[in-house]
């Protein structure tokens, strides 16, 4: 277990303002900086210009949101020369990735540190208010699971993410995760049932499991029982209601996997599976390890296993060599899947990746255009597969208010569609019938019966 530090600085609670960007597992890595924190007597604040402690837990994965950063951090400087004592960090996958490169182009900063130096966090702020130093620990640790004895403790809602395996193997062509996060290490089955078990503890109803590829789960272990066996054990826990999980690469999608979303009743009835491109081609050079028939027919056996089942996805438009009959297959795969949803990008060259040195890059004009048509026509699958849900009865897990409407609870189906309705903050934790009234593009509205 991390031991936090007490110094005479630490005598009083201190402000600390902590912003995620990203993806879900940057979400957990905040909470678990968080936690860490609480021992060094910080607490968290919304109000950056109170703060005594400012991190910004990064994210990579495309070029936008690394240069936002740098943005960001341009905006802070005028707080930091008014606030000489406040301490400026960042973290995450664009603290991994330029490391050093980070104080050269904003110098005012104090502290960097990558993913795999979250549970050093109390140390090294310690070396930062002590030494009065500038602290880069960008190390990539081998072997063993990094947050051992280390877990987010301060959820507050009913759903909650659960980290169960950290990394990634297969190498795509286009993707830094590999080399921002390592390779895959999975988080020990006692350690996540513990996590898990604390949660439900709290009142969490919902657990959502995290990794990069969680379906690699335990490949790790010597005779592991590998993903379906930890969902069996999880789904043995008092008080956790649902199950979720993200991301699953569809290679490693096994039968037996699939089977969990008939045989465990609390898997829900949802499942987001990247198919990236629908051209056999581009697949290919994106190193996925699937061609587009092995896509559609790992579709197939869930939806014959599972009818209800919602599947969302992620797709890269205007990858280098892409041609307009790959990004038609892209169309067609769409038709015949009909995605519930769909995140969707187009391609931008990222360090250290195989695909910034491809040639036949596509023009930014063509790769907005195509980003355009395929968001247009997802569009209309997705408000297709509201409306289907009209005057059907379904069982909602109420989260909270509405952001929208300060009248209207909000909660999520099985198949992670959000329905409002009409109704008071003490249904928060519930599991509500609701008859869906009306269908949106994002959402669904709804009454209690």
């Amino acid at each position: 277990m991390i031991m936090p530090y007490q110094s005479e600085k630490t005598a009083e609670k201190k402000l600390l303002f902590l912003k995620t960007y990203g993806c879900q597992m940057n979400v957990y890595d905040s909470e678990r900086m968080a936690h860490l924190l609480q021992g060094c007597n910080y607490q968290l604040t919304s109000d950056v210009k109170r703060a005594d402690l400012i991190i910004l837990n990064t994210c990579s994965i495309r070029e936008k949101p690394e240069h936002k950063i740098y943005s960001i951090l341009g905006r802070l400087k005028g707080l930091k020369d008014k606030k000489p004592d406040l301490i400026l960090g960042v973290g995450g996958c664009v603290a991994q990735q330029e490391e050093e490169k980070l104080f050269e182009k904003a110098p005012w900063l104090d502290l960097v540190f990558g993913t795999h130096g979250i549970n050093k966090l109390p140390q090294l702020l310690k070396a930062v208010e002590e030494k009065k130093a500038k602290v880069c620990e960008t190390t990539m640790c081998e072997g063993g699971y990094l947050d051992e004895g280390v877990f987010a403790s301060c959820a507050q809602g009913i759903s909650s993410f659960v980290s169960i395996i950290r990394g990634c193997n297969n190498f795509c062509s286009f993707c830094v995760v590999p080399h921002v996060r390592g390779r895959e290490r999975s988080r020990p089955e006692k350690e996540i049932l513990k996590e898990v078990e604390h949660l439900a503890q709290r009142g969490v109803k919902e657990v959502v499991l995290l990794g990069q590829n969680v379906n690699s789960y335990g490949n790790d272990f010597a005779g592991g029982g590998g993903f379906p066996h930890l969902l069996a054990l999880i789904n043995e826990v008092q008080g956790i209601e649902r199950i979720r999980f993200i991301t699953s690469h569809p290679k490693d999608l096994s039968d037996d996997l699939i089977r969990c979303f008939k045989d465990l009743d609390k898997v829900c009835e949802h499942i987001h599976l990247p198919v990236q491109s629908g051209s056999t081609k581009i697949l290919k050079l994106m190193n996925r390890g699937y061609t587009r028939e092995e896509y559609l027919e790992k579709v197939d056996r869930l939806r014959k296993v599972c009818p209800e089942i919602g599947i969302t996805s992620d797709v890269i438009v205007g990858f280098p060599q892409e041609t307009q009959e790959d990004f038609e297959d892209t169309l067609d795969l769409m038709a015949k899947v009909e995605f519930d949803d769909l995140f969707s990008f187009h391609y931008s060259d990222r360090p250290m990746t195989r695909a910034t040195d491809f040639e036949g890059k596509i023009s930014s004009e063509v790769k907005r255009e195509r980003l355009k048509i395929l968001q247009e026509i997802q569009e209309g699958y997705s408000l297709t597969k509201n409306r289907v849900m009209a005057d059907k009865v379904e069982e909602v897990l109420v989260e909270g208010v509405s952001k929208k409407d300060s009248h209207c609870m909000t909660g999520k189906t099985r198949s992670h569609k959000t329905v409002n309705f009409v109704g008071k903050d003490s249904l928060r934790g519930k599991i509500l019938s609701v008859k869906i009234k009306d269908a949106h593009l994002h959402s669904l509205s709804g009454e209690l019966i």
